[in-house]
């Protein structure tokens, strides 16, 4: 059962494996960063909430960046990274799939004190494309993607990695599968059912 408390997360983690709230969890493990991470996101300001299992952190009514924690790393993903200019050369791909580089990767727990000022900064970069109402240009030769779906790749990296890696094809099925949905909690229930799916290669309408 994934999470729907942010406190839940840091103590617990995020419910999506059995590894939930055991020693086990990859929180456990990073638990000084993380919270390094969160003091840094609340002091710029940010609202704290919780999608996709993951704390995630808003902006003039944009998401602009999720905290995540695997075994072998934690980080910051931003959204919207097309339009981050990484001028120190920090952002790294989710994937070797992933369009655009959009996380900021921490090995250890000491990194994120002394990342602060990139942190800082770059979180100040996605907030002002937030204030303008910014959002990356469309791709040539490609389709836009509903919003729902878009931040849910950028939420998800396993999810980013197996939908770039669809064929065009497969990956306009989505779009049309969710496009005809009528209310945004039916593109994001679908995008829950289409998970699996997804990270199995197929397209929306196969078995």
């Amino acid at each position: 059962m994934m999470i729907t408390d942010v406190e839940d997360f840091f103590t617990r983690g995020c419910g999506r494996c059995a590894r939930f709230d055991t020693p086990d969890c990859s929180v456990r493990q990073w638990t000084a960063g993380l919270a390094a991470l969160r003091r840094i996101c609340r002091a710029m300001k940010l609202e704290e909430t919780v999608k996709w299992a993951h704390p995630c952190y808003t902006h003039a009514g944009r998401n602009i960046a999720i905290i995540g924690a695997l075994r072998g790393d934690f980080r910051l993903s931003f959204f919207n990274a097309a339009l981050m200019k990484d001028p120190d050369g920090v952002l790294e791909r989710q994937g070797e799939n992933t369009k655009h580089p959009d996380m900021i990767r921490f090995r250890s727990n000491e990194q994120v004190d002394e990342r602060e000022a990139n942190i800082r900064a770059y979180l100040a970069e996605a907030m002002a494309y937030a204030e303008q109402g910014l959002k990356p240009p469309k791709e040539e030769g490609g389709f836009d993607l509903p919003d729902e779906l878009v931040e849910a790749l950028d939420a998800d990296p396993d999810l980013a990695e197996a939908f770039h890696a669809l064929t065009p094809g497969r990956q306009r099925s989505y779009v049309i599968a969710l496009g005809s949905a009528k209310t945004a909690q039916t593109r994001l229930n679908r995008i829950a059912k289409f998970r699996d799916r997804i990270i199995a290669g197929k397209g929306a309408m196969e078995r």
